[in-house]
């Protein structure tokens, strides 16, 4: 008995000391990390924005859905940049980000002139935007098709895009089409705040929304060359009048969103035709330079 009182009153073991003194491992989880995640919630917040302009829509109120319309194009611009950035791309995002644009720039902008001035002219008025939804869908799976994977032979697949079109979109994207179908709405509420009801009436009219949604739907599915500006590079002589213009359209932006936006539209699409004439100088440049190798 007595020699038993000395082991229960000793402390633990030198391995037992050990044991607690060891940094505990934290558990490994199978998945990706958040930051990969981070463009799907992007993309998902752009969905929920769509879905909400359609909503304001629905209880009239231009401003707001216009507003969401404009987020949506923001985050657009911005959750596949994030997702190159953070090496987060994959199927499921190209695939998700589709989904999220047709139902923000496409589905969204024609229900908005639909429930805002194409209804008066009932079963005709719908047409045009049906067609621009549908245009949408066409523009959209056409991108999707153009992003598969390089063959695993070399001569198997469609041949690869020349250098020089890279910079340049096969047709209108879909947020700019939105923008530019949505243009009959940034003026009239610009020409509603100054006080000019006759031209807000004029770009209210069914006649024009209808023209502009049906001309903007066949340029998104056209193969007209439209820049992309993701690889645009700025002179350095260009650098300060560019940031002074930037600085100016946000100032405008700030004050008159509406005259902002609708002054954003017009220049786009008086863009286009340059943007096709730099396509073709570039494509006479780049055949004019294989003609002598070929001639040889």
């Amino acid at each position: 008995m007595s020699g038993a009182g000395p082991s229960l009153g000793r402390g633990p073991s030198f391995r037992g000391r050990l044991r607690r003194l060891r940094p505990r491992t934290r558990p490994r989880y199978k998945g990706p990390s958040f930051n990969r995640l981070i463009p799907n919630i992007m993309t998902l917040l752009g969905l929920c924005a769509g879905l909400t302009a359609i909503r304001f829509a629905l209880e009239s109120q231009w401003e707001k859905s216009a507003a969401l319309i404009v987020v949506c194009a923001a985050i657009d611009a911005l959750d596949g940049r994030l997702a190159r950035l953070l090496k987060a791309t994959s199927r499921f995002g190209a695939e998700f980000d589709s989904l999220s644009d047709f139902l923000c720039f496409g589905v969204a902008p024609a229900l908005i002139l639909y429930l805002w001035t194409m209804h008066g002219a009932h079963g005709l008025g719908f047409a045009p935007c049906l067609l621009f939804a549908v245009c949408s869908a066409l523009r959209l799976a056409r991108f999707n098709a153009s992003l598969t994977d390089a063959p695993a032979l070399p001569l198997t697949g469609p041949p690869p895009k020349p250098a020089y079109s890279q910079n340049f979109f096969t047709g209108v994207p879909a947020p700019a089409g939105a923008g530019l179908v949505l243009f009959p709405l940034f003026a009239a509420l610009v020409f509603e705040e100054w006080g000019w009801a006759t031209l807000a009436g004029a770009v209210r009219h069914p006649a024009f929304a209808g023209t502009l949604l049906v001309v903007v739907g066949g340029l998104m599915v056209s193969t007209l060359p439209t820049w992309s500006f993701k690889n645009f590079k700025v002179r350095a002589d260009v650098v300060l009048p560019l940031l002074l213009g930037i600085g100016t359209y946000v100032a405008v932006l700030l004050t008159e969103p509406w005259a902002a936006l609708a002054a954003t539209g017009l220049i786009y699409g008086g863009m286009l035709p340059f943007s096709a004439r730099s396509y073709l100088r570039l494509k006479r440049e780049a055949e004019s330079l294989l003609e002598p190798s070929s001639g040889a």
